[in-house]
């Protein structure tokens, strides 16, 4: 977390002190929910002027009706392949979870997941 923001980095080193971990709760057997863990904060979809964006709201991840449409903009439907995990916007379909492939950079979300310039599949370690 840097300014309000999630931020994606390198966990090594002194580095692992920066990790935040995330929460997933299960909306249907495809869908989640993401929460800073510990931290009353979701991740939602979000439409600001002609853009889809990625913001951190102040919501804890247990108090959201899960079934509900205003709810959407927080659930993401969860593809796994292997250990790799992709997360698609249930609000904003097309719309992926994503980061830069350069460390520091904000957790974003991008509509092109199929170009080399975003990170759109992650590694999940359950504790």
């Amino acid at each position: 977390m840097r300014n309000n923001q999630l931020v994606a980095g390198y966990l090594q080193g002194s580095n692992t002190k920066l990790e935040e971990k995330i929460d997933l709760a299960p909306v249907e057997p495809h869908a989640v929910l993401l929460g800073i863990h510990g931290k009353k904060l979701c991740l939602a979809c979000v439409k600001v002027g002609d853009e889809i964006q990625l913001q951190l709201e102040a919501v804890n991840i247990t108090d959201l009706n899960k079934t509900t449409e205003q709810n959407k903009r927080y659930t993401f439907i969860r593809s796994d392949s292997g250990p790799i995990t992709t997360f698609e916007s249930a609000a904003y379909p097309g719309w992926f979870l994503c980061t830069a492939l350069e460390a520091d950079q904000p957790v974003s979300l991008t509509n092109e997941p199929l170009e080399d310039i975003r990170g759109t599949k992650f590694y999940f370690q359950q504790d």
